[in-house]
């Protein structure tokens, strides 16, 4: 298996699935450091802070997001992770992890560069697939 990754991000509404998908990660061992949140804009600010975010040592190398949350959704999260900067885009590999299979959806996430789209639930098989194929 490739390295451990410093820090994974999830960001869901849903905490059973959070808290399902922490310990699928947990269980790989495939990061030091797993964080949740459920709401998409504190995830955004502490992660990044806005629009004009520097490049930090701390940066998640993953981030999984849902799509369908109150609030901020994960289109909006998207959004404003695209308009950061490239040297902080290029820290963090941003994956949609949704139930959502909608055509539209799928079309919509794939307007931003380099977004993976991964199916709920997450598996062993699509994490060691997304590792390899980005890390």
């Amino acid at each position: 298996m490739t390295q451990k990754l410093q820090r994974i991000v999830l960001v869901d509404d849903n905490e059973t699935t959070s808290f399902l998908n922490n310990r699928l990660l947990n269980r790989l061992e495939v990061a030091e450091q797993i964080q949740t949140f459920s709401k998409a804009e504190q995830a955004f600010q502490e992660l990044w802070g806005g629009p004009n975010a520097q490049p930090r040592a701390d940066a998640p190398n993953l981030v999984f997001v849902d799509l369908k949350m109150p609030g901020m959704d994960g289109f909006e999260f998207l959004e404003l992770f695209n308009k950061l900067p490239d040297a902080v885009r290029g820290q963090t590999v941003m994956a949609v992890l949704t139930t959502s299979m909608h055509a539209a959806d799928t079309a919509r996430v794939a307007q931003y560069p380099d977004v993976e789209y991964l199916a709920k639930p997450l598996t062993e098989e699509k994490m060691q697939k997304l590792l390899k194929k980005r890390f």
